[in-house]
């Protein structure tokens, strides 16, 4: 399985991806998810894919070529000469569907769903940043202030931290803490996400990035993130009150009276006759 996350922030760009691989509990390997198509000073794009493992290969080889036709008179297409992050969008789009129309049949035939999905985001010079979550049927949707951040593959486990901190004034070096404290929550619970980790951070208007890390289990920061995240959740956990049944004095008492309903139960009596 995979785990993928890419943040879109006031300062810039924040992606991260796992690299295990598995086909059953005997067949694990690593392959890299995260892939950065640069121009200097044009055109920085970061691609994190998940889901089948032959499917977004293809993918990715294909999008470097693909070419969508736009009339008689213009040049097609390409993420290389995209004016826009819609348009390079489009592209990746299309290089979905056409891995589809290939394999698709083949894939169907044999019992096997075609499963993608990416997100896909930098920026191209002459509009700001922006990012996109791509589907298998090629179709996408882009990331706004109200929705910052986007993730692929096991994503349930990692959320719960990414809703509570990420806003788009995070910085971005916090808005990389969060990331990897969400996969370090992922990796604990789900056993189909491994390291090691790619981590880049871009920063607005730079068109390339110097900020990108591979993380395996001998990384210190990562280590520390580890045991840290663990020992104040553990912490926090403490600190809480246990729940009070009989309320009394209790500042937050468990068992109060509810308007909304009263719990439902039969209480049979020594000589009724259970059936």
């Amino acid at each position: 399985m995979t785990y993928c996350v890419g943040i879109r922030l006031d300062a810039g760009l924040v992606f991260m991806s796992d690299s295990r691989t598995n086909a059953g509990l005997d067949q694990i390997s690593t392959y890299r998810k995260m892939m950065i198509y640069e121009r200097p000073d044009d055109r920085f794009m970061v691609l994190l894919s998940a889901g089948n493992l032959s499917v977004s290969q293809s993918v990715r080889e294909i999008l470097q070529v693909e070419k969508l036709d736009r009339g008689v008179h213009e040049e097609p297409l390409t993420i290389w000469n995209a004016t826009s992050m819609f348009d390079a969008t489009r592209v990746l789009g299309a290089a979905v569907r056409r891995v589809y129309e290939q394999d698709g049949p083949s894939l169907k035939a044999a019992g096997i769903d075609f499963n993608a999905s990416m997100i896909f985001g930098g920026q191209i010079k002459g509009e700001a940043m922006r990012l996109f979550m791509v589907y298998s049927a090629g179709n996408f949707i882009e990331a706004t202030r109200e929705t910052c951040f986007y993730q692929v593959g096991e994503s349930k486990y990692g959320k719960p931290i990414l809703d509570r901190v990420l806003t788009p004034s995070t910085r971005l070096d916090e808005a990389a803490k969060c990331a990897l404290v969400s996969m370090d929550s992922t990796l604990k619970s789900n056993l189909s996400v491994g390291l090691p980790l790619d981590l880049l951070v871009y920063r607005e208007g730079t068109f390339c990035s110097d900020q990108l890390v591979c993380i395996d289990e001998h990384n210190p920061y990562f280590r520390m993130i580890r045991s840290t995240w663990g020992q104040r959740l553990h912490e926090v956990f403490a600190g809480i009150d246990d729940p009070r049944w009989d309320g009394g004095d209790a500042e937050h008492p468990l068992m109060v009276r509810s308007a909304r309903y009263e719990p439902m139960r039969k209480i049979t009596t020594p000589d009724e006759r259970i059936v």
